[in-house]
């Protein structure tokens, strides 16, 4: 249906996204280089993921920089964050 649809759409940008952001930030990132990633990240997706990517940044931004500093992968965060379903 409709609504699955949607979030599998939102999960899949999720993941893409912190794929991007986790590969900015690089291996060991403090919160500046999660930060400087989140913002570079959603514009490397292109304008139109653009908006919905800062969207998704600025609300759960804090559960992201802290998953990209455990280590934690892009599919496990997007799950935490209730985007994706495990």
């Amino acid at each position: 249906d409709g609504v699955a649809q949607g979030r599998k759409i939102k999960c899949s940008l999720c993941t893409k996204a912190l794929k991007k952001i986790q590969a900015l930030a690089g291996d060991d990132p403090d919160e500046a280089a999660v930060a400087a990633a989140l913002q570079k990240g959603c514009r490397a997706l292109g304008r139109v993921v653009n908006k919905l990517c800062q969207r998704l940044v600025s609300k759960y931004q804090d559960q992201i920089t802290e998953g990209l500093q455990n280590g934690d992968m892009p599919q496990d965060i997007c799950t935490a964050i209730g985007i994706c379903r495990s």
